[in-house]
């Protein structure tokens, strides 16, 4: 299928959509995809209608000195890049009955096959259908947990550095915890911060992280993802 007309609402949206679990638009690092993709636009998306477009489009924009030596096909049209297929939407009358369906599950559990069960035995039951599932509401499920690497750059050799990772580190977020860091020499006297982290995975998004790191426009020009790959459940 791939992207449509990037000028219109309904290829916008599709970009938003494809890159709110992406970083680039094709594999793990920029590409000619990427090249021909941000070409397609006319213009930064709107932030406060397309945040991930916005966010991609802002940090693809920081490599356009090396457009031209990004691996890829760059004779490809950014139409053959992009979802291969419209996925079908969840009819949200169907979750409803999902959710009844597994009540009704718990509630058999305990059920009698006796339609006129005298009022004793219709208690116990009742009591024995609180008690199982105040037993699976306590239960917890162990946090998935993601170790991720960041490379945050800064806009030029002049940047405050020490001032860049203080105010990285004075993000909080329920399921984000900061780790090692050190800095890694670019071009021209220019460093760029490299930090790892550790993140919930159902808490905190690194596309939504990413985005409140690089809103310290003073000092990050651009955020990349080095590595997301090593996942552990605590």
């Amino acid at each position: 299928m791939g992207f449509a007309d990037f000028v219109t609402d309904a290829g916008l949206t599709m970009l938003e959509s494809w890159v709110t679990t992406r970083s680039y638009i094709s594999g793990y690092g920029p590409s000619q995809a990427d090249v021909a993709s941000f070409k397609a636009l006319p213009g930064p998306p709107k932030v406060e209608k397309y945040p991930h477009a916005w966010r991609w489009y802002k940090h693809i924009a920081s490599y356009q000195s090396e457009f031209s030596s990004l691996p890829g096909d760059p004779s490809k049209a950014y139409t053959t890049y992009g979802p291969e297929k419209s996925e079908a939407s969840l009819n949200p009358k169907d979750t409803p009955k999902v959710a009844a369906d597994e009540g009704e599950e718990d509630d058999d559990l305990f059920a009698s096959d006796d339609e006129s069960e005298d009022e004793e035995a219709k208690k116990k039951r009742e009591e024995n259908l609180a008690a199982y599932k105040k037993k699976k509401e306590g239960k917890t499920k162990p946090a998935a947990k993601s170790i991720v690497t960041l490379d945050v750059k800064p806009w030029d050799d002049e940047t405050d550095m020490t001032k860049l990772e203080e105010n990285l580190r004075a993000i909080e977020i329920d399921g984000l915890t900061w780790g090692a860091s050190k800095l890694v020499p670019l071009a021209f006297g220019i460093k760029k911060l490299q930090i790892n982290l550790v993140v919930e995975d159902d808490k905190v998004s690194i596309d939504d992280l990413q985005q409140q790191i690089e809103s310290d426009e003073d000092h990050v020009q651009s955020t990349d993802v080095v590595s997301n790959g090593l996942r552990f459940i605590a």
